[in-house]
């Protein structure tokens, strides 16, 4: 298990335990409250942001604009995709 496949597993294992599929969306900071910020660093935080772009980029996450700020959940059709790489990484079951 190599560092970014176990943190992009964890981005989006913040979002699937929360149940946030498709419609059901989130604002985009709380998929970083899983990593403490003073374990982790700063530029910890702007390498796990960066992950979590291009996790949008490979379709994983979808991003909704709002007026009340962004706004990202998971892509329903990339489902199977999602569960197995939470899986290999962290060994749990969604």
């Amino acid at each position: 298990m190599d560092n970014e496949s176990a943190i992009k597993a964890r981005l989006l294992f913040s979002l699937a335990r929360k149940r946030k599929w498709g419609e059901s969306h989130t604002a985009y900071e709380n998929i970083f409250k899983s990593f403490k910020s003073e374990a982790f660093g700063k530029e910890g935080m702007k390498y796990a942001k960066s992950l979590a772009e291009e996790l949008v980029r490979e379709g994983f996450i979808i991003k909704k604009p709002t007026h009340y700020g962004l706004q990202v959940s998971l892509n329903p059709q990339m489902a199977q995709e999602i569960k197995q790489l939470i899986k290999e990484n962290l060994g749990f079951d969604i």
